[in-house]
Parts: structure tokens; C-alpha cells; sequence
């Protein structure tokens, strides 16, 4: 296992974070406040414990495992328990699909932001 790159995990939850605003704008919903925002750090931290886990040597061979890995964290994990979490509150499929693609994109974009500091 590599070292985990901390400058990247803090970047890429900052990147997430600021996606978000601009995100939940458009759609005309309310953008996450500031200690919303903080829980970014662990999915974070997970994505680039993973890609430390992988290694340099075999990213730098195989750069498709940036976007693959930390949408595959979105699409089989945190999307997953958004979508059950908000069927058992009653919350409706809108606001689900709202934040499920959140979560999918912000996983994509800090991948992005590992492999652009790669």
C-alpha cells in the first residue's frame, strides 16, 4: 500500500463541497451548509485510501480505475443507502434523486481531483 495523498483527500472534498452549491442551486433546492459540507472528508478519505491501496505504479498504468473506483464507491454504496434511507422516511423519489446524483457526481469529481494530483 501506498501513502495516502492528504493533500488530495482534503482538495477533493473542498471540490466536492463546492460543487454542491452551485448543484442544489440550479435544481432550486437548498445547498448544504458548511458542517453538511465537512462530512465530505470521509467519503473522501475512503476513495484515496483505496487508490493507495491500488498504487501509484498501477494507476499510472491503468488511469481508467480513477473514475471506475469512485463512482463505483457512488453507484454501489452511498446511492444505494440514500435511496432506502429516504423510502423508509417517506421522503419521495424527487429529493432521493436529487441527492443520489449528488453523491454520484461528487464521488466523480473527487476521483478527478486524485488523478489530476496523481
Amino acid at each position: 500500500m501506498g501513502p495516502i495523498n492528504w493533500l488530495a483527500v482534503v482538495l477533493a472534498a473542498v471540490v466536492a463541497g463546492a460543487l454542491a452549491l452551485p448543484y442544489y442551486r440550479l435544481l432550486g433546492q437548498k445547498a448544504p451548509r458548511g458542517i453538511s459540507l465537512l462530512a465530505l472528508l470521509g467519503p473522501a478519505w475512503l476513495i484515496g485510501h483505496n487508490f493507495a491501496r491500488v498504487g501509484s505504479a498501477t494507476l499510472a498504468a491503468k488511469p481508467w480505475l480513477y473514475p471506475m473506483m469512485s463512482g463505483g464507491f457512488a453507484l454501489f454504496i452511498a446511492v444505494p443507502l440514500i435511496v432506502l434511507l429516504y423510502d423508509r422516511q417517506g421522503l419521495g423519489w424527487r429529493a432521493s434523486a436529487v441527492d443520489a446524483a449528488y453523491a454520484l457526481l461528487a464521488c466523480l469529481v473527487m476521483g478527478g481531483v486524485f488523478a489530476a494530483l496523481a
